[in-house]
């Protein structure tokens, strides 16, 4: 074989041969909107934990698509492929995680801890290892605030079924207005995988837009009146009241929706962890080292599911937009609910911490604080924020747990 024939035979073996073949251009096309996403995630802080390594799984996932053509698809990375024959009823690959782990590629094998619901679960033990319940504890009613911020699931949910998606796609996109990336991850990995890549890339980056978009709507639904409100100091909760709150809430939200063991049980032992006062070693583990590690996986394997031929569609614009619907009713439905507290409270409950309802914690807590004082410098509304806060985590858990349990 002389010179010549070697640089051929080199060239047919890149990636570059592909890039003017047929469907060449959509992975150029996601490439180019992975860099847009590493800038968002970099320069502009937008969730950068997770959206730096969704953008970089987007990268290398359509970056070696270009090998399928050119080369063989033994040098992908990721067979979307496998994943269709993994989730084909009756066909002789149906839920074999073997033949994943024989004939995938690095991100092949970094996706089952996301099909098995494994990150989103070590993910939840993170988040219980890091959240106070006590705000809610001391004031039980902004469990109230919490289901209400969910009002915006179901609707997006009838909105997608309107727009032809299925009763599994709807519910997936639904679950957008509950602000929970890994909620969102974790449901539509069940119900609708196909959709993962557009799903949780408008979660996260809408929940990184909490600071936009939940002020004008706060300011939209609430007078300035209601916004001055201040409210007075919340009790304190005893150690014993906090060891008490996960070990009844796993107890009793796992009877009443089994299908939401994985996230609440995992949810509720990162805060016992946290509250017991004997496992500081695990909390502290589970709340850095693990959730660093599991955060690492999780992002990569969600940005290898936008692979250009699923995720260049006219789905993912609709998803886009659903998704912002969903978010910004999950708000409107919390202020509702808060503005409905004030009410009845007669002019105690600022209703600006209905808005906090949703999950994002505890960015949208800080959103009420800012908002409310504006309005009013000598306001304080963050630990009252942080109640419907932390319950909207669990109100989101529930919503996806009952969704599951009707749809799978």
């Amino acid at each position: 074989m002389n010179m010549l024939e070697t640089l051929q035979n080199l060239l047919n073996d890149s990636g570059f041969v592909s890039f003017f073949a047929d469907g060449g251009w959509k992975n150029l096309v996601m490439i180019a909107v992975s860099c847009l996403l590493l800038y968002l995630g970099i320069k502009k802080q937008f969730e950068p934990l997770l959206l730096v390594g969704i953008a970089f799984g987007c990268l290398l996932v359509n970056v070696s698509n270009f090998f399928v053509d050119g080369a063989s698809s033994s040098n992908a990375l990721y067979h979307p492929e496998l994943w269709s024959a993994f989730l084909e009823e009756g066909g002789e690959y149906y839920h074999s995680y073997g033949h994943i782990m024989a004939n995938g590629g690095l991100l092949d094998i970094l996706y089952i801890g996301v099909k098995s619901g494994l990150y989103p679960s070590l993910i939840f033990l993170g988040i219980g290892a890091m959240t106070d319940f006590g705000p809610l504890l001391s004031s039980p009613k902004n469990l109230l605030l919490g289901a209400a911020a969910q009002m915006g699931v179901f609707l997006a949910f009838f909105g997608a079924v309107c727009l032809g998606f299925d009763g599994n796609q709807a519910a997936s996109i639904g679950i957008i207005g509950g602000a929970d990336g890994p909620t969102a991850i974790f449901l539509t990995s069940k119900l609708a995988p196909e959709l993962l890549g557009p799903i949780a890339i408008a979660a996260y980056s809408y929940m990184a837009l909490i600071p936009m978009i939940q002020p004008p709507l706060m300011k939209l639904l609430t007078t300035e009146k209601e916004r001055k409100v201040k409210m007075e100091m919340t009790r304190q909760v005893s150690k014993t009241e906090k060891i008490i709150f996960p070990i009844v809430v796993a107890l009793v939200v796992i009877l009443l929706l089994p299908s939401t063991a994985p996230l609440i049980g995992c949810l509720m032992l990162g805060n016992l962890w946290r509250e017991c006062g004997v496992t500081e070693r695990l909390s502290d583990t589970v709340q850095n080292a693990l959730m660093n590690i599991v955060t690492v996986f999780l992002g990569i394997s969600v940005g290898a599911t936008t692979v250009a031929s699923s995720f260049l569609t006219l789905n993912t614009l609709k998803i886009v937009v659903l998704g912002l619907l969903a978010f910004c009713f999950s708000t409107v439905g919390g202020l509702l609910g808060g503005k409905v507290m004030y009410i009845v409270s007669g002019g105690k409950v600022n209703p600006l911490i209905g808005s906090a309802g949703v999950s994002a914690v505890p960015m949208a807590a800080r959103v009420s604080q800012k908002v409310g004082q504006k309005a009013n410098p000598s306001n304080f509304l963050l630990m009252h924020a942080m109640g419907p806060n932390v319950a909207g985590v669990i109100g989101s858990a529930i919503a996806a747990g009952f969704l599951l349990a009707v749809f799978k």
